[in-house]
């Protein structure tokens, strides 16, 4: 693995020196293939990873690279040793990594900006900002690192109820990858882009924030997992079909309550699901998404597959639709999930 640096500009131009070593870790001292060669990695695999990371490109003769870089290189070689990951797996949690870290890191220094604006910083190139990003480093450390601790004993504690000790999933794809039967949902907001167009920024965000409380809120009562956001649309899993049913009936419910909000639409289905690096794939998670598309607001639609799950129980009412032609699919066919009269 490498560690990293600010993607603008790559030369850390504009940052103070002290708070980029704090960050970093020490100072910019190696050119990439010194890097690697401290490490004991090839040259073309360390680029491999650092372009995984989502990190810019570097000339040769840069000298970009910390020893922290070099400690990052070889704890990923440590991990392949160790058999944890393959070296093709590492450029992949390397990706996945960087995904996901990077937009955490741009949220961190807009809140940062922000409240340095609120206390009226002037300071030049905002010094202050930079000063007091590396004294609050350790506690934004502190923090991410109770919040991942969290997700590791619920991500365990799902495997070891699953009657397997070693962890090992239903099915494996490789690499991390696992396959279980899950029930999967996309919710999304009506009229989004229409209403996005008669809004200010601030107005916007604000919906967006209402949207993203609500969706997970919901999402986290009925013991589901929010995957992720995609502009106005939730993806989330649930272990059970009747458990993704009352989280899609309950979001209907609320949004129709909630003045702030625009109706939603919510489409599921239960089958096979490929879980990788934290994102969700196949056939169920595709039909989830057709049918949300063809929902009309303030209904919730499910696969058949997920329809015969819930058969027979007392608080849902499904109704079979016409077949519809979507993308990927010529006869998909929708049930209409509904509570059953008289169940709370």
């Amino acid at each position: 693995m490498s560690a990293g640096h600010p993607v603008e500009p790559p030369d850390g131009e504009g940052l103070p020196g002290s708070v980029e070593e704090v960050l970093l870790g020490g100072g910019r001292v190696w050119t990439r293939r010194e890097v690697a060669a401290r490490a004991g990695v090839e040259f073309e695999r360390a680029v491999r990873v650092w372009r995984a990371l989502g990190f810019p490109a570097v000339d040769d003769g840069a000298r970009v690279f910390t020893d922290a870089d070099v400690e990052a290189l070889r704890t990923g070689e440590r991990l392949i040793a160790a058999g944890l990951v393959t070296e093709h797996g590492e450029a992949m949690m390397a990706r996945a990594l960087g995904h996901h870290l990077s937009r955490l890191a741009d949220w961190q220094v807009d809140t940062l900006r922000e409240w340095m604006a609120r206390d009226g910083d002037h300071s030049p190139g905002g010094r202050a900002l930079w000063d007091r990003m590396a004294e609050l480093l350790p506690e934004i450390e502190r923090l991410q690192r109770y919040v991942w601790h969290r997700h590791l004993v619920a991500y365990a504690g799902h495997a070891f109820a699953e009657g397997r000790p070693d962890g090992v999933a239903a099915g494996t794809a490789g690499d991390g990858a696992h396959v279980r039967e899950r029930a999967v949902g996309f919710t999304d907001m009506v009229g989004y882009t229409r209403m996005s167009r008669g809004l200010d920024g601030a107005e916007l965000v604000r919906v967006l924030d209402r949207f993203e409380t609500v969706t997970g809120d919901v999402v986290a009562e009925g013991r589901g997992e929010v995957v992720k956001t995609i502009g106005d649309e939730v993806l989330f899993v649930c272990e059970s079909a009747a458990g993704a049913a009352d989280i899609g009936l309950e979001l209907t419910a609320r949004a129709q309550a909630d003045p702030k909000l625009p109706q939603v639409r919510t489409g599921l289905a239960h089958g096979p699901v490929i879980g990788r690096f934290g994102d969700v794939y196949g056939a169920a998670v595709n039909i989830a998404a057709r049918l949300t598309a063809v929902a009309r607001p303030a209904s919730v639609l499910v696969n058949t597959a997920l329809a015969g799950e819930l058969a027979g129980m007392a608080p849902y009412a499904l109704r079979p639709l016409r077949p519809v032609s979507v993308r990927g699919y010529s006869r998909l066919r929708p049930v209409l999930l509904r509570r059953a009269r008289g169940a709370s």
